[in-house]
């Protein structure tokens, strides 16, 4: 589902058919796989100034990591941002910062408006980390602005790179299976993330993601979408052995892992999950909100 880009040449001449040119959608964006081309390599810590500018990386850097302990003010779950972009933010097919910072700003069908890349990161908090989102000019938003910046400074800007997002996995032919989801769940993920997915803690911090319950990402986080599930998993779970599961695995277990509760959308309209699913669900990639399964209705949320 690519669409055109529309240039910037032809949306400053404004003509009649540049107005007809849809502009990409950046949150369903499609990457090639691994295999086709090799992918953007980062700069190394090591290679770090030692000034303002390298503070501000550094900061950066650990706000990502430690973004609940650090920004607990915009942080509502148990969740941080390299659950979902791995080690550190720089990893190939994990929605490495080097391959989205050099993308915006860019038009989002989710908010239907062109984001800037802090606006980007403030979803990130709203959804994903079911908090608020810090003020485009706040520190927290600056400096993971500047990390991103500097793990992305000598890749080219606007070119889309291998490795970017996480790579499309297409739903099989047969759709997915929830009750083979589980089967998949039990014997590949529940080690790390619990049997009842609620992850694991040291103390009150998680060492490892819950993926359901209060404490995980809510309902208007793009992961809940079992096609951007399953594509995150195909790619980067279990962890240490990416590419482990098949496509058909990482389609059901995405499915049984977001068939789940998890907070509400915050976008919820007038209290209502069907108006909520019609606004915003109904054509958000393949997702369950607002759909009964198993005599239950999908999308309540967990009162957090």
């Amino acid at each position: 589902m690519k669409a055109i880009v529309c240039t910037a040449l032809a949306c400053a001449l404004g003509s009649a058919h540049a107005a007809q040119v849809a502009m990409e959608d950046q949150s369903q964006l499609k990457v090639p796989p691994a295999s086709q081309a090799p992918v953007f390599m980062p700069p190394a810590q090591s290679e770090l100034p030692d000034n303002a500018f390298g503070k501000m990386v550094r900061d950066g850097y650990a706000l990502f990591v430690d973004t609940q302990r650090l920004a607990p003010a915009y942080v509502g779950n148990g969740m941080k941002c390299s659950n979902c972009h791995l080690d550190q933010g720089r990893m190939a097919h994990s929605a490495p910062l080097w391959g989205a910072y050099p993308m915006y700003p860019a038009y989002r069908k989710k908010n239907d408006k062109v984001n800037t890349y802090a606006e980007r990161i403030q979803g990130c908090f709203q959804f994903s980390m079911n908090g608020k989102a810090p003020a485009a000019d706040s520190h927290e938003i600056s400096v993971l602005s500047v990390y991103s910046y500097w793990l992305a400074s000598k890749a080219q800007i606007g070119v889309e790179p291998p490795g970017r997002g996480y790579p499309d996995v297409a739903q099989p032919a047969g759709g997915y299976d929830i009750a083979r989801g589980k089967q998949v769940y039990q014997q590949q993920c529940a080690l790390c993330h619990g049997a009842d997915g609620e992850g694991q803690k040291v103390a009150d911090d998680y060492v490892m993601p819950p993926l359901w319950g209060k404490d995980s990402y809510n309902w208007g986080a793009g992961m809940h979408r079992i096609n951007t599930a399953a594509s995150f998993i195909k790619y980067n779970m279990p962890l240490g052995k990416p590419g482990s599961l098949s496509d058909q695995q990482a389609w059901d277990v995405a499915a049984y892992i977001n068939k789940h509760e998890r907070p509400q959308d915050p976008r919820l309209v007038e209290g209502s999950v069907e108006k909520t699913r019609l606004k915003f669900h109904a054509n958000d990639g393949v997702n369950l909100y607002g759909q009964t399964v198993e005599g239950v209705l999908v999308g309540q949320g967990t009162g957090k």
